[in-house]
Formats: structure tokens, C-alpha cells, sequence
């Protein structure tokens, strides 16, 4: 066992920062030019923050044009809700794009009054920010491919409604629930705005949505194509999950790696199984390190298993209400059956 001063930051930390210890030595603007660090162009919880606001916005859109299409509307009608709902997702997602971007600008200009050790510790709050952002996408994945419960409540009462529904209306509720999606991305990102030049956005930008549309199509694919989809939804949990919990834990050792008294429980003894080189870089997201820390394992495993036991939660509360629907339809029929 290794315990670490504070700052050191070396080639082994895990973090990718290889000059930390004259980052934390050397004001940012007296640094000699080969000291001064690339800026980065992607980077992982920033993709995942996208990828999840994104599927949910894909969902909603799905529901929507999903009860329009099965509604009793007269065709012209059906055609003209579709229109609707593409021309709101798309007033809505500009008008959040707007405000993310004056956001990231006004944040910009005053990132470079935040202190180094500051800006290691929003870095870790981002990861955090992430990784409960991905959890809460780990735990909607069963619900939309139809294993822990039906629909919800309310697109349940809007189905009921839909006849009575304007057009006006569909698209208040439809620009509504994607702005709000699209501004979470802007809440979620302030950590990242304070903390990083904004180059790596555009690129975590674009691999978020395609993230976003390979799991939204793979849902649209079982929902259509699938009877059983319970093996689609344990992979697509579990990954997102491992995912989730991989950014927990990083967040977690950026924190004791500022504040000090880091202890490295042990060291992998093989160069091959290096968590910054090929193959084993692959599984680094997942929370993977050749020299895990205490507080690593720690929390790897405490945000694991308390997720794992949310699941059993919501398997256990979607099997009583199954149960409570089918004593309620068998006391309907007894009761038709007396009056007869």
C-alpha cells in the first residue's frame, strides 16, 4: 500500500496528466510553451451528457409521433401532427442551442480567473455530474423497452386525450419537453465550461448524438421487431450502468488527488495491463486501473451495487403493480360475472 503526497500527479495517476506536478509548481501563464498542455478535443462525460439528454429527447419524440400514428385522426390530419412535432423539436433545440452557447461564453470569459486546483476539482464534479446523468439513463432503458412497467401515467391520460388535443397544444407539449432536455445539457455542462477552453465540445457533441442515435434505434428496433427484449435491456443497462460507475469512481479520484492522502492499494505488474495503452484503454472508462486506490474501489463498488439494488427496486415495485392489475381485472370479471 501507497500513499501518496497531495498533487502528485505523476505518469501513474491515471488521470492522462503527465506535467501536472509543474502545472500545480507553475502559474498557468508562466509556463514555458512545451509545459502548456494540448488542449483536449473529446472527452468522455461531456459525450455522455449529450448521448443521455439526447435519447431522452429521441424517446419523447418516438411517444409522440407513436400516438399520433396510432390515434383515430383522418390521415391529413396524422401528417399534419408529424410536421408538428419535427417543427417543435426543431424550434426547441435551437432555442436551447442559443442559450447553451451564451452560456459556455459568459462562463468562458471567467474560466480564466478560476485557480488550477479548482479547475482539477470541477473536473472531478463533472465526471460526477456525468455519472449519476448515465445512472439515471441505466434505470429508464427497462421502462422504455417495456420490462419494469407500462407507460407512464401521463402519456397514458394524453393517449386518452388525444382526440380533444389541437395542434397548438401538441406542439407546446412537445417543444416544451424538448427544451427542457436540451437546457439540462447547459446545467450539467457548467462544470465543463469553468474547467476546459471548449474544444473538446464539439466532438463529444457529435459522438454523444451518436451514441444517442445507435441506443434510440436499437430501442425503436426491439419495440417494433423483438418479443422478448429482456436480454436487449439487461446488456443496454448493464453497460450504461458499468459506464455510470466508471465515471463515478474517476470523479472520485480526481478529488483525492487534489486534496492528498491518496492510497494505491496495489500495482498491476504486467505492462500489458496498463490502463492507458491497448487493450486494456478499452475497458478505462468502465472504471478500470492497473493501480486502483482505495477510495477508487471503494466507490466503484458502493455506486455499482447500490445501482444494482435500484433495478431490484423497481423490478420488485413493477412485479406488485402487475400483480395488484391482475387482482383488480379478476375481482371486475367476478363482479360482471354475480350480475349476470
Amino acid at each position: 500500500i501507497v500513499t501518496k503526497p497531495r498533487y502528485a500527479r505523476g505518469t501513474c495517476s491515471g488521470s492522462g496528466r503527465n506535467h501536472a506536478t509543474q502545472r500545480h509548481a507553475t502559474p498557468r501563464n508562466a509556463m514555458p510553451l512545451s509545459d502548456v498542455p494540448a488542449p483536449l478535443l473529446w472527452t468522455l462525460p461531456i459525450a455522455v451528457i449529450f448521448a443521455r439528454e439526447f435519447i431522452e429527447a429521441f424517446v419523447i419524440v418516438g411517444n409522440y409521433r407513436t400516438l399520433v400514428a396510432t390515434s383515430s385522426w383522418d390521415e391529413a390530419r396524422k401528417k399534419a401532427g408529424m410536421r408538428t412535432i419535427s417543427i417543435a423539436f426543431a424550434i426547441a433545440f435551437a432555442i436551447a442551442f442559443v442559450m447553451i452557447l451564451v452560456t459556455a461564453c459568459v462562463l468562458g470569459a471567467a474560466r480564466h480567473e478560476v485557480d488550477e486546483t479548482v479547475t482539477i476539482l470541477i473536473e472531478g464534479v463533472s465526471k460526477v455530474i456525468a455519472a449519476f446523468s448515465i445512472a439515471t439513463l441505466s434505470l429508464k432503458v427497462p421502462k422504455w423497452l417495456g420490462i419494469y412497467a407500462a407507460k407512464s401515467k401521463k402519456m397514458e391520460a394524453l393517449k386518452g386525450s388525444l382526440d380533444t388535443l389541437t395542434l397548438s397544444e401538441l406542439r407546446f407539449n412537445v417543444a416544451w419537453n424538448i427544451w427542457r432536455e436540451m437546457a439540462e445539457i447547459g446545467i450539467f455542462l457548467i462544470p465543463s465550461f469553468l474547467s476546459t477552453d471548449g474544444t473538446a465540445i464539439p466532438l463529444s457533441f457529435l459522438s454523444g448524438v451518436a451514441i444517442a442515435s445507435v441506443f434510440g434505434g436499437l430501442m425503436q428496433l426491439a419495440n417494433s421487431r423483438i418479443g422478448d427484449k429482456r436480454v436487449l435491456a439487461a446488456f443496454m443497462a448493464s453497460i450504461v450502468g458499468l459506464l455510470a460507475t466508471g465515471l463515478f469512481s474517476g470523479g472520485c479520484h480526481e478529488f483525492e488527488e487534489v486534496l492528498g492522502g491518496e492510497i494505491t492499494l496495489f500495482q498491476m505488474p504486467l505492462p500489458g495491463w496498463s490502463h492507458d495503452k491497448f487493450p486494456m484503454v478499452i475497458v478505462k472508462p468502465f472504471g478500470y486501473n492497473d493501480h486502483p486506490s482505495l477510495l477508487q474501489l471503494t466507490s466503484f463498488w458502493t455506486f455499482l451495487v447500490t445501482l444494482c439494488l435500484l433495478h431490484l427496486l423497481q423490478w420488485y415495485q413493477a412485479k406488485r403493480a402487475v400483480a395488484k392489475a391482475e387482482v383488480e381485472a379478476l375481482g371486475v370479471k367476478t363482479l360482471a360475472v354475480v350480475a349476470v
